[in-house]
């Protein structure tokens, strides 16, 4: 029988498997990246270290003071849908543009770095489904546990975003002979924007 410590370090596990393996702007966005081979260190690495963050901030008992004031939640919510309604925009566009694209190698200049790692800070931050799951949902759960068992949660809800975002960055990488085709480019684009446009909807819509 597992002590009170591993039973919270698997709920957590658990539970934040369950939401994580969700398509989501973050996923996306991560096997995009993964698929071009283009800054897969860093961010994944800004990916877990986001999670692990606002995970850390939920169990603490910032979830429960966020719900407390429902007008964060509707700012961020209204932000964030903005930004996805954007980003969707863009990869229809990607996906309609008249030139075929295929796999090419990651440009080396510095500006397609800083633009890849402000998209994913963006991806992350300005994305009320992080704040949902990570802040809200997992910080609720977790923070009805005892303190040494609630550490455990964080620790299994975190270990699960590290496994995730490094094994979808760099994972991607066996689907590369498939993506030198133009037309899988186009439906991984239209995929993408219309897993935006549907987040942003039912952001709205809630």
């Amino acid at each position: 029988m597992l002590t009170p410590e591993l039973q919270a370090l698997a709920n957590g596990f658990g539970l934040s498997a369950s939401l994580i393996v969700a398509i989501g702007a973050q996923n996306a966005f991560m096997l995009r990246q993964g698929l071009k081979r283009e800054h897969v260190f860093t961010l994944a690495t800004i990916c877990f270290v986001s999670d692990a963050t606002l995970i850390a901030l939920g169990c603490a008992g910032f979830g429960s003071l966020v719900q407390a004031h429902p007008s964060w939640v509707h700012a961020v919510t209204w932000i964030g849908s903005a930004f996805l309604i954007f980003y969707g925009a863009r990869s229809a566009l990607a996906a309609l543009q008249p030139r075929p694209r295929v796999l090419e190698a990651a440009p080396k200049n510095g500006g397609t770095y800083r633009k890849a790692v402000l998209t994913c800070l963006a991806m992350t931050w300005l994305n009320p489904h992080v704040y949902l799951d990570t802040v809200l949902l997992l910080g609720g759960i977790g923070g009805r546990y005892p303190a040494e068992p609630r550490v455990y949660f964080a620790l299994g809800a975190m270990s699960v975003s590290c496994l995730w975002f490094y094994g979808l960055g760099y994972g991607a990488g066996w689907l590369t002979p498939l993506f030198h085709k133009p037309l899988t480019w186009r439906v991984l684009d239209a995929v993408i924007a219309l897993t935006m446009w549907l987040i942003a909807g039912l952001l709205l819509s809630a």
